[in-house]
């Protein structure tokens, strides 16, 4: 197997992450052309952690995501479903307490933390809405959830441009610089079937979330979402 399908069987895409998981943080800087450091800076605005706060970070892969949080004085669980990734982050942030997690079936009690957040992660869950559920069940009344997710392009010349971008010269630059350039070639059409901002903020009430809202970035290549659990 050299790529997922976009039927997202898990043991597949864990395994294409665990193939990619060394220059993992390397190559989404040069493919994002530095804008993740960008989009990670909204998120720990959005989520806006401080001491005492729990937080699970959803598909957290190596553990950068985690470390604005951590930098706050909260207690961040770092979780992901790639040993490759998690071994990764360990060997870098070996203070974390990185687990391994299905983001189905989350290996945490009911309405354990206070925030919950995933970046670049949902798209690749098989079962969006059980995830989204999932992450409903282990926050607490009043906790939050932020979601930064790629989406679309809210201006048609622009969203043209980057789909181009994403199938042409997306691949060509992976194979410069990943271990595993298909995996690219998969996480670019993964991102090209990927609900808009609208049908994911449906998700989100649809799991059981309130005040959902969301925020574009980079012009809507990204969008941050939230959600309040009453």
């Amino acid at each position: 197997m050299t790529r997922a399908s976009l039927d997202k069987q898990p043991h597949e895409v864990a395994s294409m992450f665990d193939d990619v998981a060394a220059n993992y943080d390397l190559t989404n800087d040069v493919l994002s052309l530095g804008q993740d450091r960008v989009w990670r800076k909204e998120v720990a605005k959005a989520v806006a952690a401080r001491p005492g706060h729990k937080v699970l970070d959803l598909a957290a892969g190596t553990a950068t995501s985690s470390l604005p949080f951590a930098a706050t004085g909260a207690y961040v669980v770092p979780c992901d479903f790639s040993l490759g990734m998690l071994r990764e982050g360990k060997k870098k942030h070996p203070w974390l307490p990185l687990t391994a997690g299905d983001a189905t079936k989350l290996p945490f009690k009911d309405d354990v933390f206070d925030s919950v957040t995933i970046s670049f992660g949902l798209r690749n869950v098989q079962d969006t809405e059980g995830a989204l559920r999932e992450l409903y069940r282990v926050t607490k009344p009043g906790g939050k959830v932020v979601i930064c997710e790629f989406s679309q392009p809210t201006w048609a010349p622009f969203r043209t441009v980057y789909m181009e971008y994403l199938m042409r010269a997306l691949p060509p630059v992976a194979r410069a610089v990943s271990s595993n350039p298909d995996a690219y070639v998969y996480l670019a059409e993964s991102i090209r079937e990927w609900p808009d901002q609208p049908a994911l903020a449906g998700l989100l009430q649809k799991a059981g979330w309130s005040k959902v809202a969301w925020r574009n970035l980079s012009g809507g290549i990204v969008a941050l979402h939230r959600g309040t659990k009453v």
